[in-house]
């Protein structure tokens, strides 16, 4: 700490740790519980009203707008503070954090939008969006206060980030509103090619940045040239979003399923970006888990968007499956690359591999339910012994999970 009581750079990269990783504890804490009531629904009386339905936005927003996002805001006021320490980065971690205890208490009320991942309703409305402009504010100000010593693209970089983010808070203030559209929209054709291809391309875009973010440096002569391949390889991808059909698409569309299916060639190429960075040791296991889990996400994706594949899968666990997939397999991986790169030191021994065999094993027994479930989902709910089995199987991979984000979580809570 200086004199104004401002952390330095690895001073706040473990704050940012100690807050991201004490979300995936409590979500992941609250996801326990889920899967013992999933397994046993009678347990679920002993803490009525809270039924499983008031927990499950716990499980979910505390994932997303803690877990999910913690570790990218902390490598936003990495890139923004570069050597330099920056004034309100603490509080405002903290005021996100308190929007999130409080975004809890609301749910647990049950006052909610219904609305998956957009249950901020009622009082708690504007409780994120505020975390948002104050974060935003901390970013301005630390722009503003170095500006004299920034370059001219250095100073262009900021202003573009910064005037990027600012309508995001606004824009999620109004899209939890329930004029905006029904919690079931059936006007939406639900996750066609092009959402998916929409959203998939932004999770992409977010990820080229990451190094970028880190202020990693190159790994080799060449990797300016393959990055401005990589900067076309995204302009063609996104102008192929925009130029196929919107809204209600069916997944029999052979344009939706091609235009979905260029997210394909995005396996290599997202290994190749990263390969193109010095990443340290303790980043390396988890970077080789995200590509795996990433080439598995888009592959199983693609295929699942298939005829007669979506329709088989559909509202089975196989889909819960692809989205843990995605969650805890994906972005937990990068997020743990950005937290063991901003802390300078790998996960405690154990994390990455209890985290990576439960994960796999979690999702196995998903897969499993969800391939034969829309053909015996009478045995689902009769609670036969091979469905049991499974579920039990899932919980205890999510036990094993929650024991390594624990062990990472006293690592620093020790220092």
């Amino acid at each position: 700490m200086n004199s104004a009581g401002e952390p330095a750079p690895v001073d706040l990269a473990r704050s940012v740790a100690r807050h991201s990783l004490g979300w995936l504890v409590a979500a992941n804490l609250v996801g326990l519980w889920l899967a013992v009531v999933l397994l046993w629904p009678a347990a679920g009386d002993a803490l009525a009203p809270l039924t499983y339905g008031r927990w499950v936005p716990l499980h979910l927003d505390w994932q997303l707008y803690g877990w999910m996002s913690l570790p990218a805001v902390g490598a936003l006021l990495a890139w923004f503070a570069g050597d330099q320490r920056i004034r309100g980065a603490q509080t405002a971690l903290r005021l996100w954090s308190l929007t999130l205890v409080l975004g809890g208490a609301s749910w647990l009320a049950g006052e909610t939008s219904g609305k998956l991942f957009l249950d901020w309703t009622g009082w708690a409305r504007p409780l994120l969006p505020v975390a948002m402009l104050a974060l935003w504010g901390v970013l301005a100000l630390a722009t503003n206060r170095r500006w004299p010593a920034l370059a001219t693209r250095e100073r262009l970089a900021r202003v573009a980030a910064l005037a990027l983010l600012l309508p995001v808070p606004a824009a999620l203030f109004w899209s939890m509103g329930r004029d905006v559209y029904p919690a079931v929209n059936p006007d939406s054709g639900g996750a066609t090619g092009a959402a998916l291809l929409g959203s998939t391309l932004g999770i992409v875009t977010i990820f080229l940045l990451v190094p970028v973010l880190l202020r990693l440096p190159s790994a080799n002569a060449v990797r300016p040239r393959r990055s401005r391949g990589i900067v076309a390889a995204l302009a063609v991808n996104w102008l192929v979003f925009a130029a196929i059909e919107h809204g209600n698409v069916s997944h029999h569309a052979l344009a939706a399923i091609v235009s979905l299916g260029s997210l394909l060639a995005w396996i290599p190429l997202l290994a190749r970006h990263w390969r193109g960075y010095a990443w340290s040791d303790a980043a390396r296991p988890w970077l080789r888990a995200a590509l795996v889990w990433w080439a598995l996400l888009v592959a199983s994706g693609w295929a699942s968007f298939l005829p007669r594949v979506s329709e088989a899968l559909k509202f089975t666990h196989g889909f819960v499956a692809h989205a843990h997939l995605a969650m805890a397999g994906l972005v937990t991986s990068v997020n743990a690359m950005m937290l063991t790169t901003l802390v300078r030191r790998p996960a405690p021994r154990g994390v990455f591999a209890t985290w990576q065999i439960g994960f796999a094993v979690f999702v196995a027994a998903l897969l499993a339910l969800g391939a034969v479930e829309s053909e015996h989902e009478a045995e689902l709910f009769r609670s036969e012994n091979w469905t049991q089995a499974l579920l039990a199987l899932r919980l205890a991979a999510g036990i094993a999970m929650t024991a390594a984000s624990i062990r990472w979580l006293l690592d620093f809570r020790q220092t």
